[in-house]
């Protein structure tokens, strides 16, 4: 038996969630400022966090380590709920795709992530720095790290059939998703209620599973 069955998928302890309340307070300010200025400097922030620059150094690094913790903090908000691969049900791994949709659907429909988003992709037309890089690096890419093994779980367990981990988690992206992201880009609200982000949650999972589940 493989052992990789037998062990208990954790959602990904990085350093957004190892941080002190202090420093989440930290990187809080950094999210306000970006949303307020649409950029910052490291004196900006210790002003605004009421800490010194020496401390900020010190926690995050440059100004590209304080940008990369804060989007790691944000994007730390979508979870995949602990299951144990070695006994991975369908109901569970149902219930763990639809937690990973809602928070996901919750975490982008936030002021701070639309304007997050809104800044990365103005820096990376204008080339005023890599911001939409440590976006997309500690956003998406991290997303799919964090739900890939339950995937490969649910296939060693008989639930899922895929070839290709990659292209089976971009398929439930798109469509948890769908076209909600650039909506919000855009100003436009698609109405996503706590209601609205539980059933489009439900829906997406579903079809996911019938077009990747083997209990047809």
């Amino acid at each position: 038996m493989d052992r990789g069955q037998d062990v208990m998928l954790q959602p990904e302890r990085d350093t957004a969630e190892n941080l002190t309340p202090r420093q989440r307070d930290v990187l809080d300010a950094v999210l306000r400022l970006l949303v307020e200025e649409g950029d910052l400097t490291m004196a900006a922030v210790a002003r605004r966090a009421s800490c010194s620059k020496e401390t900020l150094y010190k926690w995050f690094g440059d100004r590209e380590g304080l940008l990369t913790a804060a989007v790691r903090w944000q994007a730390s908000k979508v979870r995949v709920m602990p299951v144990d691969a070695g006994n991975l049900d369908l109901v569970s791994l149902t219930e763990s795709l639809e937690g990973f949709a809602r928070d996901w659907l919750q975490v982008i429909s936030s002021d701070t992530s639309i304007a997050l988003n809104r800044v990365a992709v103005s820096h990376t037309a204008s080339a005023r720095g890599n911001l939409g890089a440590i976006v997309l690096e500690n956003g998406r890419f991290a997303l799919a790290g964090r739900l890939k093994p339950l995937l490969e779980a649910g296939k060693r367990r008989g639930h899922l059939a895929f070839e290709d981990s990659e292209t089976a988690f971009r398929t439930f992206f798109g469509l948890v998703g769908r076209d909600v992201q650039i909506r919000l880009l855009l100003g436009d609200w698609p109405g996503l209620t706590e209601a609205a982000i539980a059933g489009d949650a439900a829906r997406a999972t579903q079809q996911f599973l019938a077009l990747y589940g083997t209990s047809h």
